[in-house]
């Protein structure tokens, strides 16, 4: 297993769940496609994905229709509905899709659920490469519980040999990336947590091994635990630290606990993923936490703190809105060079100071430069000092903020920043 070949830096992309829910189609993946490889692929922004239910014919936007009908082969494995993706007719999958994003010099991604159809099950279909059938692979106990499309299975052969048509099916559309949900490994599998799915995940390494392909995997286990990083990094590239992320301060504000925790496990091809950027233009087929076909409802200083923190803990970076719909405000967001850098190529990012109004943030950049970010998660603008002492730095530096992307200060042991209210500024000493 060589892993970390497949995301050497935190993966960059777009994912349609933010602003189409379960109901995204082919004219919206290419469109944003397109908007990508336009403005965007310059700046290291290259996957596009394809989130959950694009198996399904009937679905309208962010809800599941629960026990539906689904677009499914003989061999019990799920295929692209053509009312929503026509290049997919006549057995072609993804790879008509797969094949115009690549052509556009950037990556295809899709999202599948943990597990076997529920239909395959009930309809004992037969498993490609194996003499089992559906219903001899499943864990009946082992259900999502807010999914109603898959069963979990055991481990055994006729599972694994699942896992490796399935996978055989997405190298042969020519899939980059998988995000795989409903997949949260606990520390022992319990009759009382039925959810473990530790064996799966290895199965799917395994899938993914046997194909040659560079596939990253994504897992959204929505939150992992710290329990079992290990086996997280020896596994996966990215994994979930939280359930579903929506454009709250409160959600914002509780990942700085999330990323100080994981901030030791971040290394190359292992990358903890603070989920997607909910910016621009999110929620055009549902109402998810706010209005539909909204703007987001972070304030521009949130955003700034969002992009900050996402980029010196190294989190991957999967925008989540409408791109063709970016205003100027959010596309500067995402082609700051400056700040990509830090997200892309800086090591060592960790929490060193916390007050109930202030978070400080430290890493090292490409350069081996210090990198200094300061977080005001008070309600109220403040003016922060801070003591270069504590980073064990001595001597006179530029004061770069990147952000800005200009020169700002001459500093000599410490220095002092007003940072609005919820907002961030990020520094490099140079």
């Amino acid at each position: 297993m060589n892993k970390n070949k497949f995301a050497k830096t935190p993966p960059m992309g777009w994912n349609s769940w933010d602003c189409y829910g379960a109901a995204v189609n082919e004219e919206q993946l290419l469109g944003n496609a397109e908007y990508m490889a336009k403005y965007l692929k310059d700046y290291g922004w290259q996957y596009v994905v394809c989130d959950i239910q694009w198996y399904e014919p009937n679905a309208k936007d962010n809800n599941y229709n629960n026990f539906t009908e689904l677009c499914m082969d003989e061999y019990s494995r799920l295929i692209p509905a053509e009312n929503r993706f026509p290049s997919s007719a006549n057995g072609k999958g993804f790879k008509p899709i797969a094949d115009k994003i690549h052509a556009m010099g950037l990556k295809f991604g899709i999202h599948i659920m943990r597990g076997i159809p529920r239909q395959a099950v009930h309809r004992n279909t037969p498993i490609l490469g194996s003499d089992k059938t559906a219903r001899q692979v499943v864990h009946h106990f082992s259900v999502c519980p807010w999914n109603t499309d898959m069963y979990g299975m055991y481990t055994c052969e006729g599972a694994q040999a699942y896992y490796d048509s399935i996978f055989k099916m997405y190298a042969e559309w020519e899939i980059d990336f998988v995000k795989v949900d409903d997949i949260c490994v606990t520390e022992f599998r319990k009759w009382d947590n039925p959810y473990s799915a530790r064996e799966e995940v290895e199965m799917i390494r395994k899938a993914i091994d046997k194909t040659g392909r560079d596939i990253v995997l994504s897992l959204s286990p929505g939150p992992a635990e710290l329990s079992v990083a290990d086996h997280l990094c020896e596994y996966a590239n990215m994994w979930r630290l939280t359930g579903d992320f929506w454009d709250w301060w409160d959600k914002l504000y509780e990942m700085f606990d999330k990323c100080e925790k994981w901030a030791p496990y971040v290394s190359e091809g292992c990358w903890p993923d603070c989920d997607m950027l909910p910016l621009g233009n999110i929620s055009r087929n549902g109402t998810c936490h706010g209005p539909q076909d909204r703007y987001t409802q972070f304030t521009k200083d949130e955003q700034i703190t969002l992009m900050t923190l996402w980029s010196i803990f190294r989190s991957p970076l999967m925008f989540g809105g409408e791109m063709r719909n970016n205003d100027e405000w959010t596309l500067s967001l995402m082609t700051n060079e400056e700040i990509i850098n830090v997200n892309q190529n800086s090591h060592g990012g960790k929490q060193v100071y916390r007050d109930e109004n202030t978070v400080i943030w430290t890493a090292t950049s490409s350069d081996n430069k210090q990198l200094v970010a300061v977080f005001n998660v008070s309600d109220k603008e403040n003016e922060i000092t801070v003591n270069l002492g504590d980073f064990d730095l001595a001597g006179e530096y530029t004061l770069r903020d990147l952000w800005k992307k200009e020169n700002v200060a001459e500093i000599k042991e410490t220095f002092t920043c007003t940072v609005a209210s919820h907002g961030a500024k990020i520094y490099k000493l140079i």
